[in-house]
């Protein structure tokens, strides 16, 4: 996407949030704030339809520096050229489990199809542990974000299966990095009948892979990500196993089975 491209996308989000302001008058050397008034709430808003629009994070320290258009539209043109390079160094690797050949790639634009059907295929039950809604079709904006990610901050990554001449996602993988670069969020999510097959370990350490290659790719990563963590929601039927453990075996089986789970990747 060229810098006039990425120009038009931020007018038209600050457009959509104040259709009252007239964006082609805005300067684009003079600090956005000072020419349109809109309170704080109202200003994420517009960052957080720009991040949707261009799929390339805004953390929270940039917005204090990005305060003009120009500058704005310099910083997103040198990330949207370089999440190409991100994913060309997220080389895919191939895999058997049982008699299947899964091959972990990173997820793109273009996968925006191959996801929608991967979460229509979930069951109600794993559709809440992933998303926690009650949702069957993902909205359009949920969609572009999950897979037009910039490979830097954000890394998705997707298993996938042969399938009537095809590609089939089995699961996919990702992280966002938070603002200081040292912690990230990370989620999973199995296809039903993928489940209790490998895959999610798979994918998860190629996840841990990627985190720990990356610290020297960003600035504000150079001592690298140090935690992970994510919210576990165990399923009905893990509850009941755990509560039966439990109850057969006393007091040793004390651990919970939902909460928070956090990783340390090893150095």
């Amino acid at each position: 996407m060229d810098a006039e491209s990425i120009r038009q996308a931020v007018l038209q989000s600050i457009a959509a949030i104040a259709p009252e302001v007239d964006t082609g008058r805005l300067r684009p050397d003079v600090p956005l704030r000072e020419q349109v008034e809109l309170d704080s709430l109202d200003w994420l808003n517009v960052v957080a339809a720009v991040e949707q629009r261009l799929g390339v994070p805004i953390a929270a320290g940039d917005r204090q520096r990005l305060t003009t258009l120009d500058a704005l539209v310099a910083e997103l043109t040198t990330r949207t050229a370089a999440a190409p390079r991100a994913v060309s160094d997220l080389r895919p690797s191939q895999h058997t489990v049982g008699s299947e050949r899964v091959t972990v790639r990173p997820l793109s634009r273009e996968d925006a199809p191959l996801e929608a059907d991967f979460v229509r295929s979930l069951s109600a039950e794993s559709r809440y542990m992933r998303f926690q809604a009650a949702l069957r079709e993902l909205p359009p904006a949920k969609l572009r974000f999950l897979t037009d990610v910039d490979q830097q901050r954000h890394v998705a990554l997707a298993a996938t299966v042969r399938r009537d001449g095809g590609e089939a996602i089995v699961g996919v993988a990702r992280y966002a990095v938070d603002d200081d670069g040292g912690d990230c969020e990370f989620a999973i999510a199995v296809r039903d009948d993928w489940q209790r097959t490998g895959v999610a370990g798979l994918l998860m350490q190629r996840l841990i892979d990627v985190a720990r290659a990356r610290p020297e790719s960003d600035a504000r990563q150079r001592a690298g990500i140090q935690h992970a963590h994510a919210e576990v929601h165990a399923p009905t039927r893990v509850r009941r196993r755990a509560r039966a453990r439990r109850r057969h075996a006393g007091s040793r089986h004390t651990r919970a089975v939902s909460g928070v789970t956090a990783l340390r990747p090893a150095r």
